[in-house]
């Protein structure tokens, strides 16, 4: 176990007439902490709040504050007087040249016990957000758990603190220097989950027969909603790593995969892959593409141009149940839409998704569904 880095103490100077005196010349007061909150809002930063009960007399009192071997920045200590702010103020702060330390001198107009907030930034104590997925054997919802893995090497022990995130509950938790926790602080037992295939047109090769018919794996994930319908929806949830998991149905799991979870706002969709499935396949070939409305210079050469390009795709579901297929088509440049058979959604300038619905397969062969892209590139320079 280590000992407690940071020491604080409290030295009385004279209030009226005669030298002062002299400051950290002896240690006469080591309050302990009276309360400490570990504050991890910022991903980049470490706050700490403590409180202190500091033994102040009448007249005017020097506290020294030192942090010898723990990752304070020192810019950022403050301090803030709680129980008498009118009788009782911070008046200056020095720091000792050489020492990791600074002297605060406060004048007190009575004998107080007085509680003081210390708050400083503090270096090598973070947060890490990991989540936990567990899907039925239907995969019509998961068992969804988050933890936040604290890690601390900043030189300093916590005996006990108040740790806070700036969602979820917060919870008591004390660690020690070079120590590192998990603890669970969001459970979701029954969030509804959706089953989606994405295919990106910049990713994924357009035509499987020039690949001498190489069935391409589509990416399959679990698509979950930040919402009060999913028994979420309160706040924003963190990126981090998602271990996913599937019910055997013989009171065991198997591991589907790992996947980064982004930041998901609320309101917004979290979809974690599973893996890579060939029960969807997407044929996409360009029918057109060619250029329109030339513009030449002195030379005759031509210096910018429009296209007309035209863009199929054909879906087919092998599979014995419905699927919803995302896909991703991309269109650089300036640029309109002529004709599409498929309604979707501009997620920027450059990007289209859309939402397909295929239904199952039939004793006739597979569902099919098929896009068609007319569009026009705007002046494109050659």
């Amino acid at each position: 176990m280590n000992a407690k880095r940071l020491v604080l103490s409290v030295i009385v100077g004279l209030l009226l007439g005669g030298p002062m005196a002299q400051a950290r010349i002896k240690l006469v007061a080591l309050p302990e902490r009276a309360a400490t909150i570990i504050r991890l809002d910022n991903p980049n930063a470490t706050l700490i709040e403590e409180e202190r009960v500091l033994t102040l007399q009448q007249g005017l009192n020097k506290v020294d504050f030192s942090w010898k071997g723990v990752q304070i920045d020192e810019d950022s200590i403050r301090l803030e007087v709680l129980d008498h702010p009118d009788t009782v103020n911070l008046l200056s702060v020095s720091y000792p040249p050489g020492e990791s330390a600074l002297v605060w001198e406060i004048s007190s107009g009575g004998n107080y016990a007085e509680t003081v907030r210390i708050s400083y930034l503090l270096g090598n104590i973070d947060r890490l957000i990991t989540y936990k997925a567990v899907a039925d054997k239907a995969e019509t919802h998961v068992d969804l758990r988050s933890y936040v893995i604290l890690r601390n090497f900043s030189g300093e022990d916590f005996d006990h603190a108040r740790i806070l995130l700036d969602y979820g509950e917060a919870f008591e938790q004390g660690i020690d220097h070079e120590e590192t926790k998990q603890v669970l602080f969001l459970k979701a037992p029954t969030v509804p989950i959706r089953k989606v295939w994405t295919f990106d047109a910049a990713k994924l090769p357009w035509d499987a027969e020039r690949l001498d018919n190489q069935n391409v794996g589509i990416p399959v994930s679990y698509r979950i909603v930040n919402d009060a319908a999913s028994g979420l929806g309160q706040f924003a949830m963190w990126g981090g790593k998602a271990r996913l998991f599937q019910d055997d149905g013989r009171s065991s799991t198997i591991f589907l995969g790992e996947d980064n979870a982004p930041l998901v706002p609320v309101g917004e969709k979290m979809e974690l892959y599973i893996g890579d499935s060939r029960d969807i396949v997407v044929t996409q070939r360009k029918m057109r593409d060619v250029q329109i409305n030339l513009r030449k210079n002195d030379s005759d050469r031509v210096v910018l141009y429009d296209t007309d390009e035209i863009i199929t795709a054909k879906i087919e579901n092998f599979k014995d149940s419905p699927a919803t297929l995302t896909m991703i088509q991309h269109i650089e440049g300036q640029w309109d839409m002529e004709k599409c058979n498929l309604p979707y959604t501009k997620k920027n300038a450059s990007t289209l998704e859309f939402e397909i619905e295929l239904p199952a397969r039939t004793d006739a062969g597979p569902a099919v569904q098929e896009l068609t892209m007319h569009y026009h590139r705007r002046n494109v320079r050659n």
